[in-house]
């Protein structure tokens, strides 16, 4: 298989080239080439946002595109109607986001959408660029060669948003650490590598459609998830559980200051936590176990010196020590 990746060398895009090369595909990439490029790809460079930004894509073919894109949805449109001649299918990375605030829970790829964005637009809000690249890539490679992957929360190795690298650097500062509580709350994520698996096979399948992408719901507990933690830095920090109405009383934002954990019983936590994967499950989706994502997502942190790279168009996550002090009654760690 010929695969194109807009992007490859972060979090995503770079999950999805080593699964293919690991398949023996003929990768290339187009970026900025701001970053290492992956081993093995044939790089291309250009700024999507530039003029004749896709001009090192005006030759080739390609089987499949992935692209990953999370910014003015132009950018898909313009990448979208270049290549609709010369690809095949059209996979685009989007988001749960797009679905109306708030889904219900169990809410299936028919859930009420956002209004997109109109697809040759500058950048919005999130959510609208999402869905607006969404109808981009629909209006360029028509329903039926078109992959619309709907992801939730994801984790695992070259996470640059920083969820699970800020918990495992708490964790391995050691002391008492706020666990947000119920310790049996359910989550919802995907493994980067196992969304990259499944887009994969998606290709080869030659599916089309929107899919909600993430690993069923209660894949794992916030407490299996901070065990995981502390299992895999050898920490001796105390995690200590805490009711999530005292979280809230002190003023803590769930999603961003306690990265991953959002309160039971809430619509945030139906929308972020609770959707229907049947679809992709059913479609070849198999997720591996949370000690497996955390140890490997651990392993890599370590390896680049223990600081996890951060996009610039998110704000940074994770609790303050004093606050977290505050509401524990101790001194802060690492301060």
């Amino acid at each position: 298989m010929r695969l194109l990746v807009l992007g490859g060398t972060e979090f995503a895009g770079r999950a999805v080239v080593e699964a293919a090369l690991g398949r023996g595909w003929d990768v290339t990439v187009l970026n900025r080439g701001r970053h290492q490029q992956p081993p093995g790809v044939r790089a291309l460079h250009g700024d999507r946002l530039a003029p004749d930004g896709l001009a090192a894509l005006a030759d080739g073919e390609w089987d499949v595109v992935v692209d990953t894109w999370s910014a003015a949805p132009r950018a898909v449109h313009e990448s979208a109607r270049l290549l609709r001649g010369r690809a095949g299918r059209y996979v685009y990375v989007s988001s749960c986001s797009v679905y109306a605030w708030p889904s219900p829970a169990g809410y299936t790829e028919d859930a009420p959408l956002v209004e997109g964005a109109e697809p040759e637009a500058g950048q919005t809000d999130y959510a609208r660029d999402k869905r607006g690249a969404e109808i981009a890539a629909i209006e360029a490679f028509g329903a039926d060669r078109s992959v619309l992957v709907r992801a939730g929360l994801i984790l695992g190795p070259y996470e640059n948003i920083g969820r699970l690298p800020w918990w495992l650097g708490r964790i391995a500062r050691g002391g008492p650490v706020l666990a947000p509580g119920p310790r049996d709350l359910p989550l919802q994520y995907v493994d980067v590598r196992d969304m990259a698996e499944w887009i994969l096979g998606a290709a080869e399948r030659e599916l089309s459609g929107p899919y909600n992408l993430v690993g069923p719901q209660g894949i794992a507990t916030m407490g299996e998830l901070l065990d995981a933690c502390l299992r895999a830095t050898g920490a001796t920090a105390e995690l200590r559980w805490t009711d999530p109405e005292l979280i809230l009383a002190a003023g803590i934002e769930p999603w961003t200051q306690l990265p991953v954990w959002v309160p039971p019983g809430t619509d945030m936590h139906d929308s972020l936590h609770s959707g229907d994967v049947s679809r992709a499950v059913a479609t070849g989706l198999v997720c591996r176990p949370v000690e497996e994502t955390v140890a490997d997502t651990w392993r890599w942190l370590r390896n680049i010196g223990g600081s996890a790279p951060q996009r610039p168009d998110r704000p940074p996550v994770g609790l303050d020590p004093a606050v977290e002090a505050k509401v524990l009654g101790t001194s802060p760690e690492g301060v």
